[in-house]
């Protein structure tokens, strides 16, 4: 295991250290703002998921409800390889604890195709499709954008002397949570948690492509990892966690903690882990692409080493280049179910059992970070395995993370004003393993949308959807969306 650590390490700098020279594109030159509403009439526990889910936190779980997004963004290139960007979001929301907060508030600058942001912003970095994925299994744009520091390659980059052949995109991040106070009032009486949680994560993808467009396959093979530190647990006996420069290393190695951390810490590695390997695969025919992909999770040791057997997400996307109504579909399976076995032992007698005795890998939970894989209660990862925001008992964690559930999505345009967007998600939860449901629960999420813009109507955008939810997962539920947006520029710099 310290040679894979050593590995992806040394890759991870290597990476992000690259003077790139291309990329594939670049944002508009300009100050613009954006104006967004949406709302939501419907009925059951809650408003329904594909309405809710992937929409960086800012959608509430109620059935009835709304929000509005008003921001400013600024981009800007002072020289050839220098340029700057800045931005700021403001949300209300009914309803919701503390129903106005600024949602994005960030300032970057650029060197050639290495960025560097400072605050929070709305980034997606998957390589699933944004529109129609189910949710990339480590960091999907399920969410509010955690406050941190940012240095990365945004954009799949050419890198110099591999003749256009080899592509690197990548991050390297820290970061802290600010939602302590929504905590305390979410969760139940005795209920602990850590307050100023420390954040770190970092992913490096490397695409090996024909950029001249002359071969017709490429390959991606990523990397993501995240991890949770630092804090002070609300429980007296855990108390504050571990958080110097060392402590940050041990972190971002992989590492055991120092006598300072707990037993199992101490064990295992420092903190809460959670990450995955990403592997693609695309063929480009002159008229479609096929791609099919595979996400491996893992929350320690046990996963790294594929312990956790066909865990994962998989999936096939489709997008014809000569079909208007039909722009894109996806095919996607998702199972979490084997997590390297029910049971997880620190202790035991590596002479007489071999293996790693590392079962029961608890996806998105953490004994000591209770919270689990969240911000603000939303699940950061794939929004399938139920957020802790749907624990109405106020309860922390992950109450499901072991499904099997099977997903479909599809868009295109009905005319050249009019496109829609289907959404059709089967469910099946076992719970945990450590906490297992009675029953199998199961269930269906769907979601019809459409979205008109006229051409008369610059930078507006209408959208209606109809979603629907059946069975225990994730609930009866129904509700109509209207969503208007308007985008526009102040000044352009070019």
């Amino acid at each position: 295991m310290r040679h894979i650590r050593l590995t992806i390490t040394g890759l991870l700098i290597w990476g992000l250290g690259l003077p790139a020279l291309a990329q594939e594109h670049a944002p508009e030159e300009a100050t613009s703002y954006t104006a967004e509403f949406s709302g939501i009439v419907g009925g059951g526990d809650h408003a329904p998921f594909w309405a809710v889910s992937n929409q960086y936190g800012k959608m509430p779980i109620e059935a009835n409800n709304a929000y509005l997004d008003i921001g400013l963004s600024h981009h800007q290139r002072i020289s050839k390889n220098w340029q700057w960007g800045a931005g700021l979001s403001l949300v209300g929301v009914v309803p919701r604890y503390r129903n106005v907060y600024l949602q994005q508030a960030y300032a970057e600058i650029g060197y050639q195709a290495l960025w560097l942001s400072i605050g929070s912003k709305e980034r997606y970095t998957s390589l699933r499709n944004r529109r129609l994925s189910s949710g990339d299994l480590t960091f999907s744009a399920n969410a509010r954008p955690i406050p941190e520091i940012n240095l990365s390659i945004p954009t799949f980059t050419v890198v110099p002397g591999t003749r256009g052949w080899l592509q690197v995109k990548g991050d390297f991040a820290v970061g802290r949570s600010f939602d302590e106070s929504y905590l305390e009032d979410f969760s139940k009486k005795g209920e602990t948690y850590n307050e100023r949680i420390l954040w770190h994560h970092k992913s490096l993808f490397l695409r090996i492509k024909d950029t001249h467009d002359d071969f017709p396959l490429s390959l991606t093979l990523g990397l993501q990892h995240w991890a949770q530190w630092g804090g002070t647990s609300t429980d007296p006996s855990i108390g504050e966690q571990p958080h110097s420069f060392k402590d940050f290393l041990r972190v971002f190695t992989g590492s055991k903690g120092d006598q300072q951390a707990s037993i199992s810490d101490q064990e295992n590695v420092l903190g809460s882990h959670s990450g995955s390997y990403d592997f693609q695969l695309s063929y480009s025919h002159p008229a479609w692409e096929l791609t099919a992909y595979h996400q491996h999770p893992f929350n320690d040791k046990s996963g790294m080493v594929f312990e956790n057997g066909i865990d994962g997400l998989w999936g096939i996307e489709w997008q014809p280049k000569n079909l208007p109504w039909l722009r894109a579909v996806v095919f996607e399976y998702l199972n979490t179910r084997d997590q390297s076995g029910p049971m997880h032992f620190i202790w035991f007698d590596h002479g007489k059992y071999p293996g790693v005795g590392g079962g029961n890998d608890d996806y998105y939970n953490n004994q000591e970070y209770k919270t689990g894989f969240a911000y603000f209660n939303r699940g950061i990862g794939s929004p399938l395995i139920i957020s802790p925001e749907y624990n109405e008992d106020g309860s922390l964690g992950f109450k499901n993370n072991r499904v099997r559930d099977w997903h479909v999505g599809a868009e295109g345009s009905i005319s050249a004003t009019l496109d829609y967007r289907i959404l059709f998600t089967v469910m099946n939860g076992w719970g945990r393993h450590s906490e297992p449901f009675p029953e199998k629960r199961n269930g269906t999420a769907s979601l019809i949308g459409l979205t008109y813009k006229h051409p008369k109507l610059k930078g507006w955008q209408f959208e209606g959807a109809a979603s629907l939810d059946t069975g225990s997962l994730p609930g009866e539920n129904f509700g109509f969306q209207v969503k208007v947006s308007k985008r526009g520029v102040l000044k352009r710099w070019q």
